[in-house]
């Protein structure tokens, strides 16, 4: 008999009374190869006759059940006639579905193309909502037959419906397809939503308490499904996290001028990796900045960590608040940090001795002010601290009673700060006098440093520095003066002159080249900062034209030095006299060499350039110290007697006014400016005892030692200790000045994969990252861009990578990523411009744009001949084995950081495709496992974006890895591709 269609040959089957199997025999035969069954919609054309009837069709539903279980129809066709089916009243017809469903709900699959993937995704959410109608369905006439007296018959359908519900919602391979189902559907899951609310208000009044929690718990696992990547557990065995330790202490010691919002940002990102708990994450920001407290050098240093401890931290910690998710929380979090820190009785004790007064109260009070603790929790708290302050007798000793503590200070210079800001923003033309009155109490005792310490912990520094820049500017215009008004414009431009200097090596220069002047001009100091000042690693050259201005002013300033008894200051150009002064000074030296000029003379002339404005002998040292260090061993001598002349005081009767308060800051620039000529030529010059701090962290390297051994011994003694201490980071920091970014990292990197106690490597992880931190761009670039690859491409490296310091490495090579990958829009800090950056064009050599063209990198890889594992589908088919969710979203590959990161999981890819195993497999697996125990969501901003999609497939074949959740975190849903991809992998699974 020939049939037309499928609906006859169902009838035939039905009026002949078919076995199934005889059923499914002859349908072969209507319908030879060709068209598919799901194509010929078999399953809904089953159904469809099956429930005709008040009754299902148990012979049709026979052939139905067999077309499942032979795999003749797909899961996603049956769920799709399923949900189809709306008659909710015939009890016997919605029986039959769910014992259908019953048969495949916990295990679905599907091994087509990634089309027919996502269509099961589809289905599935269809049949979701499919579900919840029917038991809302269930419910209302389960309440309604309550109230007729006949509920038995509701109850027995509702409670099939809440198991069938149960069954389908308990497999998380389910929740992640209804998860991608979701994202590619949201029309869908908001109808879902809305049942899900209205199934809620029916089931309130339900009597029966086992269906009530059985849908309770169903509602809760829909409503999970959005958020099903989000959830971390907490870090709840550790109570001591030195990378939060060491980010502050980089950050207070070597940055205190740099933005809040980055070490925010950097502080989340660990809190985020490492899943430190909110309480135990301020406890440990509160600890390193006590710790640095207590370990800061005297003089300015102590004063910039009080600064960062009492008027930044607290700033920090109010952006952190605007991270958590309720404020009450927060103050909650905080509260409990210094409940925890009260208890390190030792530790508060030290800072108080060391800071001459009750640092906790200074810190509750600042904390409570920003609104970080609550008035009760902080009177609570120092009344618990006033307690244990009592057993201490040596914090109350007579000696320190007449010390103003430093805390105190600090706060109190903040306000200051505003109001000379707002001084210096009048008309200097108007009370020239009055504005040197300010300035000169600026200069008394340590006023300057405190002052300066405020602006830089609260973002002032930089308009602080702009608006003596515009001071020092104004005193370079002259009018008709009388010789007071000389005199005074005089100090204004020294004492200007002198601040700025001071500020630019106690801060960085970068904060006084950070603005560029709106008008376009640039100003004096700008300008001889940029060319005559030495800075570390800024070497000069004496004989640059900078150094050569106009030579008859030279001329008439060498002349004006020798024969004056002393500078007349009227109509005197200060800035022209400070840029000829290089010059007339070579000129004199050669006189004084050639033997022209006596050395009386020549006091005569140094006591002339420093009489009057120190400036002048600020710029004439910078100049004799780029001298210096091109001259040989025997021709020194005269250039450093003239800085030694240059460096003293003028005792005299006729300086000008704060003359001594001028000469400590002088002396404090050309300690600074002279110590590495000094060194390099192992000479001594007495500088004045100038009040102010020597230069801590100064000439930390052991002599005659190589740097690799004292690099991998203070690394030894940081891992030994558990934690980074100030001068340690300044050792690392001086060792990655000197050897480079490749030497520095490839060193460290070594010796962690040395380490074989687990223990010891988590550690070494957790400091490794932080003493990156000194340049975590730079280190980033060659740790994934040259380190890892090198290991993982090359066999005989491959032992090293085993368990423990594998894993360890993976870790810190994941931390790396995605911290550089989260801040690399932002600037490089101050502390980072300093070095040399490395070339871009470095990176597209190495790692070439175009894909035809192999990149060193992947010519290494044995397995590159191997044809790549492309995905079914005709949509995927054309697609590039190195296709990747960076390239739709079209992120810019002339990036190092892109580029390196693109170079890296390509070479994943390339390891988990090829027919190799080793070490190097397994530390893929846990880098990637890393990856995603890391990331909220494999979405845009991840590194992940840069993975092929092509590694989702192999990477579920590795037994670790072969988890929905993980398919879901590593593949980037917001692109149907994507989607696509995380469908086909999971409903392979």
């Amino acid at each position: 008999m020939k049939v037309v269609n499928l609906k006859q040959a169902i009838l035939q089957a039905w009026k002949e009374r078919w076995s199934d199997y005889q059923w499914a025999v002859n349908m072969k035969k209507f319908f030879p190869k060709g068209a598919t069954w799901d194509i010929l919609n078999l399953a809904e054309a089953l159904l469809e006759q099956a429930m005709i009837g008040p009754s299902p069709n148990p012979l049709i539903l026979s052939y139905l059940k067999y077309a499942i279980s032979s795999q003749m129809v797909s899961y996603s066709s049956v769920l799709t006639a399923i949900s189809k089916f709306d008659d909710f009243s015939r009890d016997l017809c919605v029986q039959a579905l769910l014992d259908i469903m019953d048969m495949f709900c916990d295990r679905l699959s599907c091994h087509g193309k990634a089309e027919e993937c996502i269509g099961l995704c589809r289905a599935l959410l269809s049949a979701l909502h499919w579900l919840l109608r029917c038991t809302a369905a269930s419910a209302e006439r389960l309440r309604e037959g309550l109230e007729a007296g006949t509920p038995a018959a509701g109850e027995k359908q509702l409670a099939m419906c809440l198991q069938r519900l149960e069954k389908t919602l308990s497999s998380t391979k389910n929740r992640a397809l209804l998860h991608i189902a979701k994202l590619e559907e949201a029309s869908s899951w908001t109808a879902i939503e809305h049942c899900l609310l209205k199934l809620g208000e029916i089931l309130a009044n339900l009597s029966n308490p086992q269906l009530r929690s059985q849908a309770e718990q169903c509602g809760t696992l829909i409503r999970s499904i959005p958020t099903m990547l989000s959830v971390h557990s907490e870090q709840l065995h550790k109570t001591g996290f030195p990378t939060v330790h060491a980010v502050v202490l980089l950050e207070g010691t070597m940055n205190l001028t740099g933005e809040t919002q980055p070490l925010v940002e950097q502080l989340m990102m660990v809190k985020r990796m490492q899943h430190i708990p909110t309480p135990l994450f301020v406890l440990e920001i509160w600890k390193a900045c006590f710790v640095g407290l207590i370990e800061s050098p005297e003089g300015t240093g102590e004063l910039k960590w009080t600064a960062f401890t009492f008027l930044k931290i607290p700033q920090v910690l109010v952006k952190l608040k605007k991270y958590s998710h309720g404020d009450k929380d927060f103050t909650e979090d905080v509260n409990t940090a210094f409940e925890f820190l009260l208890k390190l009785t030792p530790l508060l004790d030290k800072a108080d001795q060391r800071c001459n007064c009750d640092c906790t109260n200074f810190l509750l009070q600042e904390c409570s002010k920003q609104g970080l603790l609550s008035e009760a929790s902080m009177n609570n708290l120092m009344a618990k601290r006033k307690a244990d302050r009592e057993h201490a007798p040596q914090l109350k000793s007579d000696e320190n009673a007449n010390i103003q503590p430093n805390p105190g200070l600090i706060l109190r210079a903040e306000p200051t700060v505003t109001n000379i800001l707002k001084t210096m923003d009048a008309d200097h033309s108007k009370s020239p006098e009055g504005l040197l009155g300010v300035l000169g109490h600026m200069l008394s005792g340590k006023s300057l440093d405190l002052l300066l310490a405020a602006a830089a912990a609260t973002g002032k520094l930089k308009s602080f520095a702009r608006k003596f820049i515009n001071l020092n500017e104004f005193t370079t215009h002259r009018s008709e003066e009388s010789t007071k008004a000389a005199s005074v414009r005089a100090l204004l431009f020294d004492i200007s002159f002198l601040m700025l200097c001071h500020v630019a090596q106690t801060y960085g220069s970068e904060v006084i080249l950070s603005e560029s002047n709106a008008g376009g001009e640039v100003f004096f100091f700008e300008t001889w900062m940029q060319t005559c000042m030495p800075e570390e690693g800024k070497i000069l050259n004496p004989d640059h034209p900078c150094f050569r201005p106009d030579s008859t002013k030279v001329e008439s300033l060498v002349a004006l030095l020798n024969n004056s008894s002393e500078i007349k200051l009227v109509q005197m150009k200060w800035h022209e006299a400070c840029l000829n002064i290089s010059a007339a000074i070579l000129e004199i030296l050669n006189a004084w060499e050639n033997g022209v000029l006596a050395f009386e003379s020549i006091q005569k002339i140094t006591d002339n350039i420093k009489g009057k404005v120190c400036s002048l002998a600020v710029c004439a040292v910078a100049w004799l110290v780029a001298h210096v260090r091109m001259l040989g061993l025997d021709e020194r001598e005269k250039s450093l007697q003239m800085i030694r002349q240059l460096a003293g005081p003028l005792y005299s009767e006729n300086t000008l006014q704060f003359y001594n308060e001028r000469v400590v800051i002088m002396s404090s620039i050309l300690e600074h400016m002279c110590a590495d000529v000094l060194q390099q030529t192992a000479t001594q010059i007495k500088f004045p005892s100038t009040g102010m701090d020597t230069m801590p962290y100064w000439n930390l390297l052991p002599p005659k030692r190589p740097i690799k051994e004292v690099l991998t011994d203070i690394f030894a003694k940081v891992l030994e200790k558990g934690w980074v201490d100030s001068r340690s980071i300044h050792i690392f920091d001086t060792l990655l000045h000197m050897g480079g970014v490749y030497w520095f990292c490839n060193n460290l990197i070594k010796e962690l994969l040395k380490e074989t106690r687990k223990e010891y490597t988590l550690r070494a992880v957790e400091l490794l990252y932080s003493i990156f931190c000194l340049d975590m761009q730079q280190v980033t670039l060659v740790l994934l861009g040259h380190i890892l690859p090198g290991l993982l491409t090359d066999s005989s490296k491959w032992h090293s990578l085993m368990d423990p310091p594998g894993t360890a490495l993976a870790k810190l090579a994941v931390w790396c990523a995605l911290s550089s990958y989260s801040s690399h829009k932002g600037q490089a800090s101050s502390r980072q411009k300093k070095r040399h950056r490395e070339d871009i064009e470095d990176y597209i050599s190495l790692f070439p744009l175009d894909d035809m063209q192999p990149s060193k990198l992947m010519r290494l890889l044995s397995s590159n001949e191997e044809d790549a594992n492309i995905l079914s589908s005709p949509t995927d088919r054309s697609m590039s084995s190195s296709l990747s969710a960076s390239q739709l979203h079209t992120v810019n590959m002339r990036d190092p950081l892109n580029r390196v990161l693109a170079n890296l999981f390509l070479l994943i890819s390339s390891i988990l495709g090829s027919r190799t195993a080793g070490p190097h497999t397994q530390f893929v697996q846990w880098f990637m496992e890393e990856c995603v125990d890391c990331l909220e969501q494999g979405g845009r901003g991840s590194i992940l974006q840069f993975m092929p999609f092509t590694t989702v497939s192999e990477l579920v074949k590795v037994s670790a890895m072969s988890s929905p959740k993980v398919v879901l975190a590593i593949t980037d849903l917001s692109l149907p591709l994507g989607r696509q991809v995380a469908a086909k992998a999971i409903a392979a699974l």
